[in-house]
């Protein structure tokens, strides 16, 4: 450690935790946003692609497990609902959905896989 932490460190006074990012509090509310047919959450699933801050705006892109996937319409307005109640008014949620790249289901974390039966890789 370096700089004025290393400083503070060594003279053991605490510092304050760093604040998270509005990234980082995007990324967790996306974890609390569920497919409603597979009810795995979407970053598990391999659906969240990006999120990324640009000017105040916390733009998602995000993908489905098909294109005729009946939640199309509605599993983007849930996440762009959640992702503003966790930002609490510091910024706006833009959900874009993608299909480029496709997902398949190497896409999921192996909990995720295992939940839904798949072998875990």
């Amino acid at each position: 450690m370096s700089g004025p932490d290393a400083v503070t460190a060594a003279a053991g006074e605490r510092s304050e935790p760093l604040a998270r990012s509005r990234v980082d509090v995007a990324w967790d509310a996306l974890r609390g946003v569920y497919d409603p047919e597979l009810y795995v959450d979407v970053v598990a699933l391999g659906l969240v692609y990006d999120v990324r801050d640009e000017e105040g705006t916390i733009v998602v892109e995000m993908t489905l497990t098909t294109p005729g996937c009946p939640a199309s319409e509605s599993l983007p307005l849930i996440a762009r609902g959640v992702l503003e109640r966790a930002l609490d008014g510091s910024a706006t949620a833009d959900v874009r959905i993608v299909w480029d790249p496709p997902w398949e289901p190497a896409m999921m974390t192996p909990e995720a896989a295992r939940q839904l039966g798949f072998r875990a890789r």
